[in-house]
């Protein structure tokens, strides 16, 4: 993993962006200087304008998934993927390419020429993408425990997007915990700096609870840590692989020690500055999509067209959202506010449409321009089930130190969820969020939007 701006990103994804930042740049490169007629005038900016067209391919490739893991029983999504970058890449990249100042080079062979080459190289990123990462650089790792958070352990490392790991085995300390991991891979009765030297270890994980008595070589951790070996305890190593705090692993100790969750008053500005501008973009450039699905729920049942409801945001403070409105006018008739099933009667035909592809969030756009929200940050809950959550979820208080966003790290992380573990699940993303967010990660968390909506995940 490699920390950018307080954000974790897998190593072999940070390798292929540079790798197709390095091709796309070379793809126009190559197609200009191959012109017969050019000047030196026009190559002068050349590098500058092919560095711009390749990040703006990488930037489209990261939104429509295809730096993703792909199941290998899910052809179907694979392909789907690569239809979708198709379709919105080669128009960006044809508009670009008319846009940037290459008049010295722009000819209709060049453009034929980087438009094929650019359709060839997303085509090899979605192939080389279903491949698991090279295990060259693989980090050497040291699980330390046998029982269930080891276990845990290994089942998050064999994921697919953490690519390649080596786990060269369990070191079982001098405790009582029930052997749940593999067997043969299992060390004990030996001293744990011998084991690091044998085995090469990079990377030990901490996978054991106890930290008192006997149950952990402390003094032997140390001695690692001083020939260079990278040491994580259970709530690092879930931050910096899963992008998550868990609670369950989770002290007061570490988050009053730890670093992050503080909110500095450049960094406010920062994104105060950033979701006015985007907002107010954004809701221009919607504008025509939003008439049309006013005109669309009117149609359907001559109800209102938007939905007010109270939710909890910064600090606690409460204040109104607003949406469309995608069920019947009487779906809380009796006064009772009801949690939304996936096959809830009392979503409508247009409300389903818009709630797959998240246009009913849109209107909450004016909340972000008003200041009550944010465009990035932890879902707006009621207020009757943020009092439940705080008596039964630890730390879940916690989440209201930023202002609740109309997209979030949870929602693009976790769209799959039951109805006994979804608040659980999401607070471990919302905490992630306020302690490491920044300009960067609000960013990457609307490309991953995009994914999510045309892929059609975790709409209810």
């Amino acid at each position: 993993m490699l920390k950018i701006f307080s954000h974790y990103f897998p190593l072999h994804v940070v390798r292929r962006l540079c790798l197709d930042l390095f091709l796309f740049t070379m793809i126009v490169v190559a197609s200009a200087l191959f012109q017969a007629h050019s000047s030196e005038t026009a190559r002068e900016g050349l590098f500058a304008s092919a560095l711009g067209f390749a990040m703006a391919m990488v930037v489209v490739s990261f939104a429509f998934g295809l730096y993703r893991p792909v199941d290998e029983d899910s052809p179907r999504i694979a392909f789907a993927r690569l239809v979708l970058a198709l379709l919105c890449c080669l128009p960006v990249a044809y508009g670009l390419i008319l846009f940037l100042p290459w008049h010295g080079f722009s000819s209709l062979t060049m453009q034929a020429q980087v438009l094929v080459l650019t359709l060839a190289a997303l085509v090899l990123r979605a192939s080389i993408n279903r491949s698991q990462a090279s295990s060259l650089f693989a980090p050497r790792i040291l699980v330390i425990g046998v029982g269930e958070d080891a276990l845990e352990v290994a089942r998050t490392l064999l994921r697919p997007e953490q690519g390649r790991v080596a786990v060269q085995g369990f070191f079982s300390p001098e405790s009582e915990e029930e052997v749940l991991v593999d067997a043969p891979k299992i060390i004990s009765g030996a001293s744990l700096v011998n084991v690091v030297k044998q085995l090469k270890i990079d990377e030990i994980i901490v996978a054991v609870r106890e930290r008192r008595g006997s149950a952990l070589p402390v003094r032997e951790l140390l001695d690692c840590k001083l020939l260079g070996v990278r040491i994580f305890d259970l709530s690092s190593f879930h931050e910096r692989v899963r992008r998550q705090v868990r609670l369950d692993s989770l002290r007061m100790s570490w988050l009053v020690y730890g670093d992050g969750f503080r909110q500095p008053l450049r960094q406010v500005l920062v994104k105060r500055v950033f979701d006015l501008a985007a907002g107010a973009v954004l809701l221009v450039v919607s504008l025509p999509l939003l008439i049309v699905t006013a005109l669309l729920i009117v149609a359907e049942d001559r109800g209102p067209v938007f939905y007010r409801q109270e939710r909890v945001g910064l600090g606690g403070q409460v204040f109104r959202a607003i949406k469309f409105r995608s069920m019947r006018p009487d779906a809380e008739k009796k006064g009772e506010p009801l949690l939304t099933a996936s096959d809830d009667g009392r979503i409508t035909r247009v409300g389903r449409i818009i709630r797959r592809l998240r246009i009913d969030e849109l209107p909450q756009l004016l909340n972000v321009l008003t200041g009550d929200m944010s465009l990035v940050g932890p879902y707006p809950e009621r207020p009757y089930l943020v009092d439940r959550m705080a008596r039964e979820i630890p730390f879940y208080g916690m989440r209201h130190c930023v202002k609740p966003g109309i997209t979030g790290w949870a929602q693009v992380r976790y769209q799959d969820a039951s109805p006994a573990d979804e608040a659980i699940q999401r607070l471990q993303y919302d905490l992630y969020y306020v302690k490491n967010h920044t300009l960067v990660l609000d960013m990457l968390v609307l490309l991953e939007t995009v994914h999510v909506v045309l892929m059609g995940k975790g709409a209810r």
